[in-house]
């Protein structure tokens, strides 16, 4: 029978599930959908992610949201940030 915490959680499971959980600012990719973005925040067993350049954001299951390699890709993270903020400088993004 599995560990349970005083409250009754099963704490092999909550160990197991915050080691596979993408920190928050990490850009991801939803196998689902095909998508890129940035890890936003984690509600409700779901991902919340938003495009690299801005825009809205959309949910994801946990299964389905990989980490992509930031080293690789941080000359492409940093550009979408550059052109998030610019965006907002001319007031098309709040």
């Amino acid at each position: 029978m599995p560990a349970r915490d005083a409250e009754g959680v099963n704490s092999e499971n909550l160990q197991k599930h915050s080691e596979t959980r993408l920190p928050v600012g990490q850009l991801a990719h939803d196998t689902r959908l095909e998508r890129r973005g940035i890890v936003m925040d984690h509600q409700d067993e779901l991902v919340w992610l938003r495009p690299e350049g801005g825009g809205t954001e959309w949910t994801a299951r946990p299964g389905d949201v990989k980490p992509l390699n930031v080293r690789a890709d941080a000359e492409a993270l940093m550009w979408a940030r550059v052109a998030q903020a610019n965006a907002r400088s001319r007031g098309e993004v709040l």
